[in-house]
This record gives C-alpha cells, structure tokens and sequence, in this order.
C-alpha cells in the first residue's frame, strides 16, 4: 500500500521551491526533503494542513495511493 507524495508537482505549479515551502510552513528543509522523496514513515495533520495552505491545495493534491509494486511482480500470486 504506498502512498505517493507529489509535493514536487504541486511545487512546480505553483513556481515555489523546497526553500521557499520550508520558511513559509516552518520546518526544516531536510524535513520536507524527506516528504517529497517519499521516504517519510508519517506526516503530521498539522504539517499536512500548513503545507496545503502554503501551496493552495489539498491533501489529496499531495498524496496518493498507487499499486503495492510486489503485486506488479510477475508470478506475485
């Protein structure tokens, strides 16, 4: 069950950078690094919310569910 973070594109689209996203939420830049790489484990609702207003979106912007890649695996019966 991953979850895709697509802070990157919601970055791009609003001409922002990772720096710019990091002063304007209030946490540290590796912090949001961590995020957009999809490497975090968590993401507080707070974070999530100052993040979506920060960027003019919503959640479901950031994040989304895609397939487990062991389903996509030949022979993963």
């Amino acid at each position: 069950m991953p979850i895709i973070v697509n802070l990157n594109v919601m970055l791009a689209r609003r001409k922002m950078t990772l720096s710019a996203l990091a002063e304007a939420v209030g946490i540290t830049l590796a912090n949001l690094s961590i995020l957009k790489s999809g490497k975090a484990k968590a993401v507080r609702f707070s974070t999530l919310a100052a993040i979506c207003q920060a960027l003019d979106c919503q959640p479901g912007d950031l994040l989304a569910h895609g397939p487990d890649p062991a389903d996509l695996r030949p022979g993963a019966d």
